[in-house]
């Protein structure tokens, strides 16, 4: 039992340096860049509150569960902006080196489920996955609206990135799509996001 928890507290401590993982969003107030703890907590909090605009009945505490390990790769891996093509061509390969380590601190069990979690969400083959992935994809639109496109300005995205990346969103929820469109439109004729 006394190896069981030195291994989850292990992973405990290991898993605190996803508060120094920076995105490339910024946070609302337009003061710092988003880390992925922060990422999770909020994506986390909309699946509970949003659960009704899924396209299908979820899971909602598996969702969270989702939401809340799927980034943790990127503690090795590093964060991947969605918008970065030639960095996209090998995420899989290091997500997975670091799922594989990351989850191997675990005891067995727990390395299983957040594997098969993790799996899962990647895949996007479950209504929960569709609904996990759509809110992970809408985040960081609002926070983009919030901030009048901040990081889309600075990266030099326009709105046929920004649609083509995020349509899959649809895929999780109607609802939330068709607010994002409307969203975007009004990014488009605020000037936050260029044609």
């Amino acid at each position: 039992m006394m190896d069981k928890l030195k291994r989850q507290m292990g992973f405990i401590m290991e898993v605190d340096k996803l508060k120094e993982i920076f995105r490339q969003s910024i946070v609302s107030s337009g003061a710092r860049y988003e880390n992925d703890a922060e990422h999770s907590w909020h994506i986390s909090l909309m699946a509970i509150l949003l659960s009704e605009h899924a396209n299908e009945r979820v899971d909602v505490l598996r969702v969270v569960k989702m939401l809340l390990i799927h980034d943790i790769v990127e503690i090795d891996a590093g964060d991947t902006y969605n918008y970065d093509e030639e960095a996209l061509l090998d995420k899989r390969q290091r997500e997975e080196a670091a799922a594989e380590r990351l989850f191997g601190l675990l005891p067995d069990d727990q390395r299983d489920e957040f594997m098969e979690l993790w799996e899962e969400f990647e895949e996007k083959k479950t209504p929960e996955a569709r609904y996990a992935a759509a809110l992970d994809r809408l985040q960081p639109m609002l926070l983009n609206y919030m901030t009048q496109g901040k990081s889309w300005i600075d990266h030099g995205i326009n709105s046929d990135m920004v649609f083509r990346k995020n349509r899959h969103i649809e895929d999780g929820s109607e609802v939330l799509w068709d607010f994002a469109e409307e969203m975007l439109n009004d990014c488009i004729d605020r000037g936050y996001l260029k044609r």
